[in-house]
């Protein structure tokens, strides 16, 4: 039996960060860089009662929880070696915590749904079995209803209180995606000129605190629609952004670089 981690405490002001993370393929698991920056991520955080990860892999309306038991894995990916298809994360579900989410999001015309059956994605394990190797939080997965930014936003505005209760609420997404783009082989430093330039200006307007610019990336980013051909991998940053804006102006890039030429760049508010 594996030994469960001693709680740390909260912050001070008793709530949890919010995070947002560029996840990766199966491989990144193979990557001895981007795992120790997650690990080392992951041991500086306060310990959560339970996780809350909204996937770029998971859309479906209205929103959806899932995996609120432990069910097997989705390996929704595929030209890959079996071995990643062989891999395990059976996390305790958060039937108490899809109690909450349902509270917090239900009402007149915003239904909640349940897919216990389905359970956490790429998207949710590939980065959570480096954060929280031993499978011993809670996780919830959430859907992603659509991909409106604004809509996104007020969805994670919605969630935001669950962060008092030592909830973790987690964007899983890709700072740039483009997959006609990859560039294997390439160093943590080297990516083509349109997802360096889409990653700087996200950067800045992070830095910068300008919620406005980031909502309309699509027109005001540089490069915007080649780094994010579909916005289903930027998405998630909006539950992210919604959930913690009261830290907005805190917030701190704490993985950087680029992958496959891709930008890993990810985030904590709070």
């Amino acid at each position: 039996m594996t030994a469960t981690t001693p709680s740390a405490p909260l912050p001070a002001a008793g709530r949890m960060p919010v995070l947002y993370l560029s996840h990766g393929a199966p491989p990144l698991a193979d990557d001895t860089l981007w795992t120790s920056q997650l690990a080392d991520w992951s041991a500086k955080l306060p310990r959560p009662e339970a996780v809350l990860i909204v996937s770029a892999h998971w859309e479906s309306a209205p929103v959806t929880l899932g995996a609120t038991r432990t069910v097997p894995l989705v390996y929704d990916f595929h030209g890959f070696p079996e071995r990643y298809h062989r891999v395990a994360y059976p996390a305790p579900g958060a039937p108490a915590l899809a109690a909450k989410v349902r509270a917090l999001l239900a009402g007149p015309g915003t239904p909640v749904h349940d897919a216990p059956d389905r359970g956490l994605d790429h998207g949710a394990y590939v980065p959570l079995a480096e954060m929280y190797p031993d499978a011993d939080v809670p996780v919830l997965q959430l859907s992603m209803p659509t991909l409106d930014p604004w809509e996104l936003l007020r969805l994670g505005r919605r969630l935001a209180p669950l962060r008092d209760e030592g909830v973790l609420i987690v964007g899983s997404g890709f700072f740039t995606h483009n997959l006609r783009g990859l560039t294997w082989g390439t160093g943590p430093d080297e990516a083509p000129s349109w997802s360096k330039e889409f990653d700087a200006w996200g950067g800045e307007a992070l830095e910068r605190s300008d919620l406005d610019a980031l909502l309309d990336f699509g027109h005001r980013a540089p490069a915007g629609r080649i780094a994010h051909p579909r916005t289903d991998h930027f998405a998630p940053l909006f539950v992210s952004l919604g959930a913690g804006e009261a830290d907005l102006g805190a917030q701190r890039t704490v993985v950087d670089g680029f992958w496959a030429g891709l930008a890993k760049r990810s985030v904590q508010l709070g």
